[in-house]
Parts: structure tokens; C-alpha cells; sequence
């Protein structure tokens, strides 16, 4: 598709002019050229599509199946009729398959059906459908159709197609492409109305025009902005960060704020029991230690409040303990029917389980927040204010810390809600957890390391500019221990409750400065992001579950976990980490403001290149009867030096830590900022002045014979200045790379070779020279060449140097 560039556009419509005016030479040499760039934007446009057909790849959906008593995670399009399809809350059903075993299964099929209602799904042989969420429980399913063989491919939708939305910078590229092409064809047309009516030949006049329309149509800058992105997200991809469409990379670099929760992403994720602590006794338990008798009930409780497959951290801490140290006795009971269990909510972050025990009786046991457990055993002010005072004591090592209570004996209900049933054991399970009576056991404390790497990455933000705040549904004191620890600034801890209690404008107030939140539900999380944004930052919020899914869609750059996030978290996200990592989400800062930087880097060069062509390009409107300096050969030959510029040397330039104590940038910010259009004008400017001075100077001063030094008689003097003048853009537009790139970086030393490069070969091979219909050079006209050029970029590059100190490229 690349043949159909405007660039190669106009360059075929030279070389067909050519072919009428009798000069099928200069026509053949377009012709070259125009091979020759789309081979270079073919090359680029492969580099492009394998970026994003491996973006594509990583983030297709993928499917937990069991085949052939193993356990496999395979993208949705290898599920195989047979295979058992594991069902757990936020997943998409990969395929249209029939339940064999769940347990509480809701599913959301609003995607098939529109029902915005979830239906249960509980039957064993009952037939779901791919596409369908499951929004609650679990459970297994034999898959018995994929593909197009399901009920969402007869109706040719795809979950994984998604359409990426268009960018700022994509909608600001169009806006400025499309005002570039109106001036240009305004221009084209006046040059070939003055042009042709002064000298009467309207072919040459139309050629005029067409190589006026190539100096001044930059149309490297859409091509210059795709590849960067799909680029840019290939590298993200590949330090473990997934970009769901490139556009994700642009983001990155104006992010002011990173809310991040605490567990497996500052953390490890590997919970391990730490203490015990028996309530109201307060004897105490260490790991590593002996579990003794008083300790066993407390254990046995925490196992029941737990489920009997678990997948949370916590819980698997839990069973670990248990089975290796009450492993064969009679406090664990596998064989227990599980009557009814009673999931956390909003208001009471308690979970309990109702089982039968071998006597047929109810046994009751929940475990949560200590405030929540005080609250279900309907404790008086003065226990509950000691219960949670020794709830602190362990919290304040940094510890997270679950109460655990039981039911009476029997687990009988509120005398005053069924005064005629003092025993529950013969009638159904109340619907509410509260019916019950309950008396406090004691705390299970658990450690989650802070991952090695945090305190570092969290100086490197900081540095940057970027706040980070970490979001817990952890008590106050084990939040703030763990801030500590990561290198988090001292400032208040802003819970759960306090968000739902501050009116929006000081909730604004109090998210501008809280550097910790804790006791977060997940569907607090869009009122946190809208706080933040509320602020005036700019938020990337992580999230890993169903209901994270509208904060997600709200931040400004969602970030879903990979391992352990639900897939409707992905599919509301921009970002995935791959490896749940924080330091993953700095590295991507990092990678985004490079990208940025160096987009910038290209765009000042690509403008600055093109204005003294421009410019050369309207000299016979401005001075009708001035012959054509640069015809469409050059410019296309030109454009073999400044493609690989933008889209090689600038896309591949490394980040400098100078990148990471710069402030983010603006979100509003334009394409084209100040600093941006004044080093292009200035570079573009100095570089155009020392081509017309090369043009004019010598005949308006007398020094023509001196510079025509060497000539064979009869020479041309159009083709004299047109050497001149063709011989300083190579070299400046070398010079140009070497100023907007990185002098330390090889590729910026080859890069601005090319010019150079290209320039020597013109000089040695006479046969080119006659082609591109210049003539052969003496020693002080190669010499006015270099001077020229290196007067011009001396200047730019302390120009540069006095409006940003040490001369570094800005990222505008």
C-alpha cells in the first residue's frame, strides 16, 4: 500500500510528465527512486505488522483447561471438543461448552442475549455459551463447540477483535497532513500558473508544481507516528508490559499518578502465616515454632472460613499451615458437607461458611477484618476497643491481619429474630450472616514480602515527577508499615469509609496528598480514579477483578494484572503486566517517555529538513523566470536520507536518565510544542539561509568566478547552483540527524553518515552526476559546501545549546 503514499503519488506523475516532454531518462531514475522508497516503507511497514501481530498474539484470549489430567492455559482458538474448561469470576467462556460440576455459577450473557441480569448456571449437562462472563462462583465445563462451531461465531462477533481508538496525536497528525495538503495544493497551483505563463511550457510548469507539492507534503509524519507506537508497544511487550492497542504507549509519558494495589504488586503475593494470637487469652504463636493446643481450634476455624479449592494468597497460606502442622487430626474435617456460605460485602468484609459436621449438627465460622468481626459478635465498646487495639499491635509489624470468630455451639440464631427456634439445626439457613451468633476466637497475622525491587522503582518515579499511592483492603496501621517499608512519603491514610463519608470536593482535596488507601473495596476504586482526576492528575490505576472494571475503563491509563487478573480486568485495560510487577509499570514509564522523547526528536528533524526544500521549492513563485533549483530526482533522492532518519535512526535511540527527572508532560500538550517548532524553524531556517546564500551570494558579490572554478567551458550555471545546493542539503540533512539525535548513540553517528555518504557517491560517479543532471564540483566549491553546512548547523547546535542547557533533545 505504501505505492500509494503521496510522496510516490507525485513522483509517478513526474516521471509520466517526463515521459511526455521527451526525457524518459529522468523518468527511469523516478521510477528507481520510487522502487527504491517503497521497497524502505515496506521494509518499515513489516517491522510494523510484526509488532503488532505479536501484540496480537500475547493478548488474544487464553482459556484454563484440563486435557488429559493436565492442566493448560491455551489461547481460545486451541480448545480442542472434549477439553474441560475451568470457570472462575471474571473469566469469558472461550467456548460453548456443558457444565459438568459449579458451585454458586452466575453468568453475565447480556453479550448473546442482552439480559443485563446475571442467570445461574448450576445443572450439570446445562449448555453455556462462549462470550458469556462469569460474574460469580465457579466451576467446570466439556467444551462441545469452538470457533465458528459456537453460537457467538454463527453470529460473526469476536471478543478479541478490538478496534483501537484514535489517538490525540493521530487526530492531531490528520488535522496538520490535512492543512499541509491544502497549502500544498494552493501553492502547486499558483507555481504552475506563474510558471507556466512566464515561460509559455506548461509541462515543465506542472512538473514545477508536482516537485513543490513533494517539498512540501512531510508525509514521513503519519508513517513516523504508526511505526513509533507499534514499535513502541513491541518494546513494552517485551519488559513484560502489554500495551492492548499501541495507542496505550502514548499515554505513558503524561501519567502523574500511579495507584497501585499493594498485594502481588508491591508485594509478592506469597502470604505466609506469621503469628497467631488467641483471643481473649493472647497467647501467642510464631513461625517456626511448635504449634500447640491452644492454637489448634483457632487454625481449624480459619481453615472452615475458607474455601475448600482456594485460589486466594491468604487462604492458601492458611491450608498450607494447617496441613502441615494438624495434618491427621481430627481438627480438619474433608469429609464436612458445606451447607451455605456467606460472601463478603460492602458494608460487613466477613467471610463464612456453614457446614454439617459428621453429627449432623451446623458449625459456623467467618474470618475477616478485625472492625467487621467485632461488629458480626455484636461486641460492647470496651471488648471490641481491645480486640481491635491487639488487631493494631500485629498490624503495625507490617502484618495482615484476619480475625477469625465462630458460631456458638450449634450455631444457633438471635433470640430475638426466631425466638422459637433456639437451635437453628432443623430449619433452612437464614439469608443473612448476622442472624447467627458469634463469639471472636482470635487473629491469624500473615506476611507478604515487599517485592525487592519496589523501594528503587518507587524513587524512580518519584524522581520522575509521578506520585505514587497504594490502594490496600487492608487495615490503616499494616497499610501504612508497608508504605514505610516501600519508600511511600508520610501522609495520612485515607480509608475506605472516609471515601464514601467526603463530599467530592474534599475527597479531591484529601486524594491530592493521601499517599495510602486502605480498606478499599474494589468499587471504590471509580470513585478514587475520579477523585484523583478531579485533582488535575493524571491517573494509570491497577486493577486485577470484575469489579475493577469501571476504574480501569475511567483512568486515564488502566493497567490489568496478567497473572492473576480476571479477563473482563484485561479487556476494560490499556496495560497488562504480564509479570503483576511494579517495577514492570516503571520500566513502562520509562519506555513511554522515551518513545515520546524520541517521537519529538523525529518530528523537529522531519520539519526542519523539509523547510529549506520548501522554500527552494516556492523560489520561482516568489522570482517568476528563476529556473527550478531542486527537481522531483533530488527531492526523491533526498527522501532516501531522511526516511531511514525518522523511521531507523530515531525510533531505536536509547532513553537517557535525563528522560527520568523531567516532569511528566502536559496531557493537553500538542504535537508540535514550542520547543519542538522552535529548534525545527531554527535548524530549518539557518540550514535554508545557507542554501540561498548559496544560490545568490556568490553572484551578487562577484565570487560566481570563484566557486565556477574548475568548469568546463559552457557549463551550465543552474546546474552549478543546483550541485551547490543539492550537495549542502546532503550533508546539513546528515547534520540535522546528528543534532536532534543522541551523539553518544552509534546509530546517530551512522544515521547522519547518510547524507554524507550519499553526497561522496554523487561526487565520485560522474555518470550519477549526469543523471541527476548536476555537474562536477571543484576543491572551493566542495569547500563552500562544507562550510556552509557546518556554519549552519554550528549555529543551530548553540542556539540549542543556550535554549536548553547541555543541548539535550527535549521531548517537547
Amino acid at each position: 500500500m505504501s505505492l500509494l503514499e503521496p510522496t510516490n503519488l507525485l513522483l509517478l506523475a513526474c516521471a509520466l510528465i517526463y515521459a511526455l516532454i521527451g526525457e524518459p531518462v529522468d523518468g527511469a531514475i523516478l521510477l528507481v527512486f520510487v522502487v527504491a522508497i517503497v521497497l524502505l516503507d515496506a521494509v518499515q511497514q513489516r517491522r510494523s505488522s510484526r509488532a503488532l501481530a505479536e501484540l496480537a498474539r500475547l493478548s488474544a484470549p487464553r482459556a484454563h483447561v484440563r486435557r488429559d489430567g493436565q492442566e493448560l492455559e491455551l489461547p481460545a482458538e486451541q480448545l480442542r471438543l472434549g477439553d474441560l474448561l475451568r470457570l472462575e469470576e471474571g473469566d469469558r467462556v472461550a467456548a460453548d461448552a456443558a457444565i459438568t460440576e459449579a458451585v454458586g455459577l452466575w453468568l453475565d450473557e447480556s453479550l448473546l442475549t442482552g439480559e443485563s441480569l446475571p442467570v445461574a448456571r448450576t445443572q450439570p449437562g446445562e449448555r453455556i455459551l462462549a462470550g458469556a462472563l462469569v460474574a460469580s462462583g465457579r466451576g467446570w465445563a466439556e467444551v462441545v463447540a469452538v470457533a465458528e462451531g459456537t453460537e457467538l461465531g454463527r453470529l460473526g462477533r469476536s471478543l478479541a477483535t478490538v478496534q483501537p481508538p484514535s489517538t490525540r496525536l493521530q487526530r492531531q497528525t490528520r488535522r496538520l497532513t490535512g492543512r499541509l495538503t491544502l497549502l500544498a495544493l494552493g501553492l502547486c497551483v499558483a507555481l504552475a500558473v506563474v510558471q507556466g505563463a512566464v515561460s509559455g511550457d506548461w509541462p515543465r510548469a506542472l512538473l514545477a508544481a508536482l516537485a513543490l507539492a513533494l517539498a512540501v507534503l512531510p508525509n514521513e509524519i503519519p508513517v513516523v507516528l504508526a511505526l513509533f507506537l507499534a514499535l513502541g508497544a513491541l518494546r513494552l511487550a517485551r519488559i513484560g508490559v502489554l500495551a492492548r492497542w499501541p495507542a496505550a504507549v502514548e499515554s505513558l509519558g503524561s501519567a502523574t499518578v500511579l495507584a497501585v494495589d499493594k498485594t502481588g504488586t508491591l508485594t509478592e503475593n506469597r502470604m505466609a502465616v506469621q503469628q497467631l494470637l488467641t483471643w481473649p487469652g493472647q497467647l501467642g504463636w510464631r513461625a517456626g515454632s511448635l504449634l500447640e493446643e491452644p492454637f489448634h481450634r483457632l487454625l481449624e476455624l480459619g481453615v472452615l472460613a475458607s474455601r475448600g479449592d482456594p485460589v486466594d494468597a491468604m487462604e492458601l497460606a492458611i491450608q498450607r499451615l494447617a496441613t502441615a502442622q494438624l495434618g491427621g487430626t481430627e481438627h480438619l474435617h474433608p469429609d464436612w458437607p458445606l451447607e451455605r456460605d456467606y460472601p463478603l460485602q460492602s458494608d460487613l468484609l466477613v467471610f463464612s461458611q456453614l457446614w454439617r459436621d459428621g453429627a449432623g449438627a451446623w458449625q459456623l465460622a467467618a474470618k475477616g477484618a478485625p472492625e467487621a468481626i467485632a461488629d458480626l459478635c455484636h461486641l460492647e465498646p470496651g471488648p471490641a476497643a481491645a480486640l481491635l487495639a491487639a488487631a493494631d499491635g500485629l498490624a503495625c509489624q507490617g502484618l495482615r491481619v484476619l480475625a477469625v470468630a465462630c458460631g456458638l455451639d450449634g450455631a444457633p440464631l438471635h433470640p430475638e429474630l426466631q425466638p422459637e427456634r433456639a437451635v437453628g439445626a432443623a430449619g433452612q439457613p437464614p439469608e443473612q450472616v448476622h442472624d447467627f451468633l458469634f463469639e471472636p476466637l482470635g487473629f491469624i497475622a500473615l506476611a507478604d514480602p515487599l517485592r525487592p525491587d519496589v523501594p528503587a522503582a518507587i524513587a524512580t518515579a518519584q524522581a520522575a515527577g509521578v506520585r505514587v499511592v497504594m490502594i490496600t483492603g487492608d487495615g490503616p496501621a499494616t497499610a501504612r508499615a508497608i508504605a514505610d517499608q516501600a519508600g511511600l512519603p508520610a501522609g495520612a491514610v485515607l480509608s475506605g469509609a472516609e471515601l464514601e463519608s467526603l463530599e467530592p470536593g474534599a475527597l479531591a482535596a484529601a486524594a491530592a496528598t493521601a499517599p495510602v488507601f486502605a480498606r478499599v473495596m474494589p468499587q471504590q476504586k471509580l470513585q478514587l480514579v475520579r477523585a484523583l482526576q478531579a485533582a488535575g492528575e493524571v491517573v494509570a490505576m491497577t486493577g486485577d477483578g470484575v469489579n475493577d472494571a469501571p476504574a480501569l475503563k475511567a483512568a486515564d491509563i488502566g493497567v490489568a494484572m496478567g497473572k492473576r487478573g480476571t479477563a473482563v480486568a484485561r479487556e476494560s485495560a490499556d496495560l497488562v503486566l504480564l509479570h503483576d510487577t511494579f517495577s514492570d509499570l516503571v520500566q513502562a514509564l520509562a519506555l513511554g517517555r522515551r518513545v515520546d522523547a524520541n517521537l519529538h526528536r523525529a518530528l523537529a528533524y522531519t520539519l526542519a529538513v523539509h523547510l529549506p526544500i520548501a522554500v527552494l521549492g516556492l523560489v520561482p513563485l516568489l522570482l517568476p523566470g528563476q529556473a527550478l533549483i531542486l527537481l522531483p530526482v533530488h527531492i526523491a533522492l533526498l527522501h532516501l536520507v531522511i526516511d531511514p532518519a525518522c523511521t531507523v535512526v530515531f525510533e531505536a535511540l536509547p532513553g537517557g536518565a535525563a528522560l527520568l527527572r523531567q516532569p511528566p508532560r502536559r496531557p493537553d500538550a500538542p504535537l508540535f510544542g514550542p520547543a519542538t517548532w522552535h529548534r525545527a524553524l531554527v535548524q530549518g531556517g539557518l540550514v535554508t539561509l545557507a542554501a540561498l546564500a548559496l544560490l545568490f551570494w556568490p553572484a551578487a558579490t562577484g565570487l560566481g568566478g570563484v566557486l565556477a572554478s574548475g568548469l568546463r567551458d559552457g557549463a551550465d550555471a543552474v546546474a552549478v547552483q543546483r550541485s551547490l545546493v543539492f550537495g549542502l542539503l546532503l550533508v546539513a540533512g546528515g547534520g540535522l540527524v546528528w543534532l536532534n539525535g543522541d551523539p553518544r548513540s552509534p546509530i546517530t553517528t551512522v544515521g547522519a553518515g547518510l547524507g554524507l555518504g550519499l553526497w561522496l557517491l554523487v561526487l565520485v560517479l560522474p555518470g550519477l552526476q549526469r543523471l541527476l543532471g548536476l555537474t562536477p564540483l571543484s576543491g572551493p566549491q566542495i569547500l563552500a559546501v562544507l562550510i556552509s553546512a557546518a556554519l549552519a548547523l554550528l549555529l543551530a547546535g548553540l542556539l540549542q545549546r543556550r535554549l536548553r542547557p547541555g543541548g539535550a533533545a527535549s521531548s517537547a
